[in-house]
């Protein structure tokens, strides 16, 4: 090969790689959004729909464009974080604390429902039994909803824990309802599931779940105690994302939940009132409940 040849070769290279540099285009534009995952928590379609309504709402603030996302489990948009395959995650509690070990994902809100930013776990038993009070579940079956579930299993687990209770066994339902009807039908006798209040006298809790199938369970059910207060799900970052691009959609989502008028939209698309600014400090509780149970080492 000539020497004119190879420089030819050379030069072609070259522009080729400039051209391709060029065609990288600035992260959020059309041709290359912000990925924006959100976890399976209902409906995917319906997740998809309401997810894609915020992101239009964030673009008519920032200009930036979003594709949203809805992966087949929690799983999937914890490790979306760690490849740069997401930028922004709504991340459940438990789901945030995995992120941030693994891929030093960054928490920016915490959400707010009902007028609170935490929730807890409560401990349920039938109505017509003799459990009361915590310090009866010892020597009973439990049933926890899931070995994932903040309030279902890791917070009221730690408690236990920390007060010397010691169920004869227990076992994870597979979910909230599931674990109200474990106690209904008589397979356990203490459940335990979510605790979130609405205002300062009612609260919705994991026994509503069934109330259609079970009109009863609210007089069926009692509550015998609760966890300590939860910190609730995030609006969370990947790691490097630009922190100025980062400050407009965090101040885009707040400046759009306080305006009385949008804060129904949003309330009515994904059952939020409202966010407060969040650093990764605040999901400490979270860590030493964990550590409690011997589950920090995941």
């Amino acid at each position: 090969m000539n020497s004119m040849k190879f420089n030819k070769i050379i030069l072609l290279i070259s522009i080729l790689v400039i051209f391709g540099c060029e065609q990288q285009a600035e992260l959020g534009t059309k041709k290359n959004p912000i990925k924006m995952y959100f976890v399976p928590s209902i409906e995917a379609d319906k997740i998809i729909t309401s997810g894609e309504e915020v992101a239009e709402i964030i673009r008519e603030k920032t200009g930036y464009h979003f594709h949203v996302a809805v992966p087949t489990s929690y799983a999937s948009v914890i490790e979306a974080m760690g490849t740069k395959e997401t930028d922004v995650a709504w991340l459940a509690t438990f789901a945030y604390i995995l992120a941030n070990k693994k891929f030093d994902a960054e928490v920016a809100l915490t959400v707010v429902r009902k007028g609170f930013d935490k929730y807890r776990g409560q401990f349920i038993a039938r109505a017509d039994s003799n459990i009361n009070t915590l310090e009866d579940i010892n020597g009973k079956i439990i049933a926890y909803t899931d070995a994932a579930s903040t309030s279902g299993y890791i917070y009221p687990s730690a408690l236990l824990i920390e007060k010397g209770i010691q169920p004869e066994k227990y076992f994870f339902a597979g979910g909230h309802p599931q674990a109200v009807l474990a106690v209904y039908s008589g397979k356990a006798d203490v459940g335990c599931a979510f605790w979130t209040p609405v205002n300062e006298v009612d609260a919705h809790d994991a026994r509503s779940t069934v109330i259609e199938t079970h009109p009863d369970v609210m007089e069926k059910i009692k509550i015998i105690g609760f966890t300590e207060w939860i910190p609730n799900s995030t609006v969370t970052f990947r790691k490097d994302f630009p922190p100025e691009m980062k400050e407009r959609i965090i101040n885009a989502l707040m400046e759009f939940a306080n305006d009385d008028e949008n804060r129904e939209t949003l309330k009515s698309l994904l059952e939020i009132d409202n966010f407060i600014r969040a650093s990764d400090k605040d999901y400490d509780s979270v860590r030493e409940a964990m550590k409690a149970i011997g589950k920090d080492n995941f």
